[in-house]
């Protein structure tokens, strides 16, 4: 992998004043740490840093540069940026050197590739991941992991264990959860005019008239009959 080089020097603990003036200078103060590194403040290159930023936070490994030899060809990795609320800008790095010999595990992030089948057939495709955790040594980190979702239908997921990893590169943790699936379609129920309402009620109303009547009229031929049967009871 692509190893990003950024400037470094040593620097001595300092008051917040001072520690705004090296920002306001270009520079970010850090801590630089690790498993045999006692913790050490310095100071690395602004200008260097947002260059690098998408990589770094990315967990890319990283070789110093500096003319103190304690510090010099040292390889980290950055385990955290602080940056301003407003600006965003960063305004500190924690720094943790490693050991090329040893494998280590970071975070690679995941790149989806190729058309899903379940698209083509009205469905949504749904990353449940972005990036998985693995081990490997620090020359060895991938820059991505590709993830061809061609083959995946409607409802079908791909998990971590189907990923194709790079030869010495394997999953830090458990490998039976999905990255990736494809959703269903969603149907929705097209709204009714309000004129198709009313049309509709008009005829419903229209087909309940006749019925009405007639009701009305047998209603009222039996209320005559009785009158009659009244009638000839009093003759």
């Amino acid at each position: 992998m692509e190893t990003v080089e950024v400037i470094c020097d040593t620097r001595e603990t300092r008051t917040k004043g001072q520690l705004r003036a090296l920002r306001r200078a270009g520079r970010v103060p850090a801590i630089l740490y690790g498993a045999r590194t006692q913790a050490m403040p310095v100071v690395i290159s602004g200008t260097e840093l947002k260059a690098h930023s998408g990589a770094i936070t990315h967990q890319r490994l990283i070789r110093l540069r500096s003319e103190a030899a304690e510090l010099n060809d040292k390889y980290v990795i950055v385990k955290e940026l602080q940056r301003a609320p407003l600006s965003g800008a960063v305004i500190h790095a924690d720094l943790y050197e490693v050991d090329l010999k040893k494998r280590i595990t970071v975070a690679v992030p995941l790149r989806f590739t190729g058309r899903a089948q379940g698209v083509i057939d009205g469905g949504i495709l749904q990353p449940l991941q972005r990036e998985v955790e693995v081990e490997c040594l620090p020359l060895e980190i991938p820059e991505v992991i590709e993830v061809d979702v061609t083959p995946l239908g409607v409802h079908d997921v791909i998990q971590v264990s189907e990923l194709k990893l790079p030869e010495n590169v394997k999953v830090a943790s458990d490998s039976d959860y999905p990255v990736v699936t494809v959703l269903p379609p969603t149907v929705v129920e097209a709204p009714v005019a309000p004129a198709a309402e009313a049309q509709a009620e008009a005829e419903a109303g229209a087909a309940a008239a006749p019925a009405e009547g007639a009701a009305g009229e047998g209603a009222g031929g039996g209320a005559a009959e009785g009158g009659k049967e009244a009638g000839g009871g009093k003759n």
